[in-house]
Parts: structure tokens; sequence; C-alpha cells
């Protein structure tokens, strides 16, 4: 009996600093706010404007790289509403297009929609970062699954935007990736 206290004791401790992990030290942990202060200043209007390039990687599940990409991006803006148009070259020969449609609050909130995006997208931008959370399905071919995806972007004092975005399926991380995105004059 002892023996079933002390294990039913030891996975509640593990549980537990898993969960304290991802809530404090993690990627999920971060928060806009951690970023109010940083210099330069990310607004989506100027710094996602024009036509834009991305270079990046997907993690797959066990943290290898499990494809490669190239985009090139067309994002127009009339006042607080915006339109980026996406195209992605993978490097199995796939082709992927998507357009969003942003709204900017005055507030530094964002709504995002997407045909691929289940609802509507919701984001903030915070002094040099911008927080992006929706609902991704997947094409038919990969199983038309639905993932919780998190989107954060870095602007870089030289104005690259570094982002990184996460995929979960039931909680547990099913992908990440990592790109740059430039002003295509400056690739």
């Amino acid at each position: 009996m002892d023996q079933l206290i002390f294990a039913l004791l030891g996975a509640a401790v593990a549980i537990a600093l898993v969960w304290a992990r991802t809530r404090f030290a993690g990627f999920l942990a971060q928060r806009p706010e951690d970023y109010a202060a940083a210099e330069p200043r990310f607004d989506i209007r100027r710094h996602l404007n024009g036509p834009l390039v991305c270079d990046g990687v997907i993690y797959g599940p066990t943290g290898r790289v499990a494809s490669r990409f190239t985009g090139e991006f067309d994002v127009s803006w009339d006042g607080n509403t915006g339109e980026m148009r996406e195209r992605f070259d993978y490097d199995s020969g796939a082709v992927q297009h998507r357009a969003w449609h942003l709204t900017l609050g005055n507030d530094g909130r964002i709504r995002a929609r997407a045909e691929d995006v289940v609802g509507d997208g919701e984001g903030v931008q915070r002094g040099a970062a911008v927080r992006l959370k929706y609902r991704l399905r997947l094409p038919a071919a990969s199983g038309g699954h639905v993932l919780d995806t998190t989107d954060w972007m870095y602007l870089t004092p030289a104005g690259t935007i570094v982002n990184r975005s996460q995929f979960r399926k039931y909680g547990i991380k099913v992908a990440e990736l990592v790109a740059t995105m430039r002003r295509k004059d400056a690739a």
C-alpha cells in the first residue's frame, strides 16, 4: 500500500512540476506585457506592410525539422484594416496560399480571419512583440485536424521579424515553426 501511495505522490509531483514549468517558464508563459517597454515598437501597420519575404522551418513532435519553406507576402492597410496575402513554397514542392484579414483596435488588439482559421484569431501588439492565438484547420491531406496555435512575432532592431509559433492538439505540442520575415527590398 505504501508503494502505491509513493507512486501516486511521485506522479502528482511530476505533473505539478510540468504544469509549473509551462505556466511560469515555457513558451506559453509569455505575456504581451512582458514586452511592453521593449524597443523598437512593433506597429503591424508599418512593419507588416508591402512586399515581405520569409524563410523558416517547421519542427515535428520529435523536435526534428519536418519541413522547410520560403514565403512571399503582400500586405496592404486601409487605416486599421489590413489584408495579408501569403504564398508558401515548401521543400516538398507543395505550395500553400492564405489570405489574412486583419483588424487593429486602437488599444493594440488584433482580430485576424483566414479561410483555414476556425473562428476569429485574437492578438495584441505590445512594445516590440505581437502575439496571435487562433485555431488552424489543417488541409484534408494532413488529416484535417484543428490545432490550437500561438504565434509570437518579435521585431529586431534591424527591422527583421522573428516568428515563433507552436501548434497544439489537446494541449500537447505537435509542431513548432520558426521563421524570419523582412521587407522584400531588404532581402
